[in-house]
């Protein structure tokens, strides 16, 4: 009974810290004092010095803003319109046409940025404009958009598999790895659910777009092989054992300033801003994790994630049971956290009931980031919705109302994997090195 009133206790704490404004990382670190201090005999200022240190010194966690940086050297890039030129002539046969555009350029940009707000937000910059000029359903342009920008959470190489493999102490290159199978999968469904929609509402969907010569489309394709190259080289080093993650992503870097070079995107001042961002979006991720492991920490002190993970086994839940549990206590805690968030704040409590189930660490890592891309979707705090709203003007409710569709293609994704768990597991049990 004293450990739930303790757990109580700091939640509430949490949770009181974080409605206040204060920033994620204090609130974490705060909590962890007044768990260490008012619950435990541990000294909190050689705690704190210990762990903060232990957050920081990972080689594994510099591939984190070396990612970051690409993503942010291409985003200041003519790729997105290079990709909606490229991609445009090869949709015309498909049942959705160039909603499917959305799909397929959300997937490419998710694989240079790792962000899911960035990627709804660069695509949508882009397609809005286009999808409305020719008549397109507008609640299916938003739909796709916001659906499809979660792929940026999935896709390798994504920045919260980074967080959760330093968080978890897991593979980062086998995480990666096992995102692609799950990340094609959702580009199939979303693809899916575009064409039956266009069959039951073709007025919805235009028809007159114009036919391009074969030639044509290849010279405008041509546009987007090098960051597909870029793509490939990337994940396909680290499949095949060559490079870890942080020696691709800093060839990820060095590729990225040519591409934008070769591209004429690329002067002194982007060059600045691209490195600024990264730096800014690092130094506040970085923060948010030293926070979390200074907690895990005094959660450990405490003894309160070993003893609620022997109350969860005294429950007799089945692995299917556990598994729906937690699906729902995810997407409710990110209608109102990011998603970095809720993996640093809740790895120290889950990670050992999902140990005590016997499920594979690295396909609930997966897992994981599907739960967190369904939050994205979802008000009032899903933030893909915010950006949509922001670009389109309608409101939060209409956003939400086009985005529900994919919201169920995402939960039907964590269905497939959970019955089909070789979804995820597979490439990572077949890579070299």
């Amino acid at each position: 009974m004293t450990d739930v009133f303790l757990s109580l206790f700091l939640v509430v704490a949490l949770f009181g810290l974080l409605g206040s404004g204060v920033w994620v990382a204090l609130s974490l670190l705060g909590v962890g004092w007044l768990s260490l201090s008012m619950f435990t005999g541990a000294p909190v200022g050689q705690v704190l010095a210990t762990t903060g240190w232990g957050s920081a010194n990972s080689w594994a966690l510099a591939a984190l803003p070396l990612f970051i940086w690409m993503g942010e050297i291409l985003f200041r890039s003519r790729l997105s319109e290079d990709m909606f030129a490229g991609l445009a002539p090869w949709m015309g046969r498909l049942p959705g046409r160039l909603l499917h555009v959305n799909v397929i350029g959300c997937g490419i940009f998710a694989a240079v940025s790792g962000s899911s707000a960035a990627t709804a937000a660069t695509i949508g910059k882009m397609s809005i404009p286009e999808l409305q000029k020719r008549g397109y359903d507008p609640m299916m342009t938003i739909g796709t958009l916001a659906g499809s920008g979660t792929l940026g959470l999935l896709i390798p190489p994504s920045i919260i598999l980074i967080v959760y493999g330093v968080a978890t102490e897991e593979s980062i290159a086998r995480l990666f790895v096992a995102g692609v199978l799950p990340g094609v999968l959702l580009v199939g469904l979303f693809m899916g659910f575009i064409m039956v929609w266009s069959l039951f509402n073709r007025g919805k969907a235009p028809t007159d777009d114009p036919r391009l010569p074969f030639m044509e489309k290849m010279r405008r394709t041509a546009g987007l092989l090098p960051v597909v190259a870029l793509i490939a080289g990337v994940i396909g080093s680290i499949y095949a054992g060559i490079a870890s993650p942080t020696d691709a992503a800093a060839v990820g870097v060095a590729l990225a300033l040519v591409i934008a070079w070769a591209g004429g995107s690329l002067s002194w001042q982007s060059f600045k801003d691209g490195l600024m961002g990264a730096t800014r979006t690092s130094c506040m991720i970085a923060f948010i994790l030293a926070g979390a492991h200074f907690l895990t920490v005094a959660m450990g002190f405490t003894g309160i994630p070993r003893d609620l993970a022997g109350w969860i086994a005294g429950l007799g839940l089945s692995k299917y049971e556990l598994l729906a549990a937690l699906t729902v206590f995810f997407v409710v805690l990110g209608c109102f956290l990011d998603g970095i968030s809720v993996v640093v704040l809740t790895t120290a409590v889950v990670m050992p009931m999902v140990e005590q189930a016997g499920i594979d660490r690295i396909w609930f890592g997966i897992y994981l980031v599907l739960v967190v891309e369904m939050s994205q979707i979802t008000p009032p705090v899903g933030f893909n919705l915010f950006v949509l709203q922001g670009l389109t003007g309608k409101n939060i409710l209409y956003v939400a109302k086009a985005a529900l569709p994919f919201f169920l293609m995402l939960g039907l994704a964590v269905v497939l994997i959970t019955l089909i768990p070789e979804i995820a597991t597979y490439l990572p049990g077949a890579m070299l090195g």
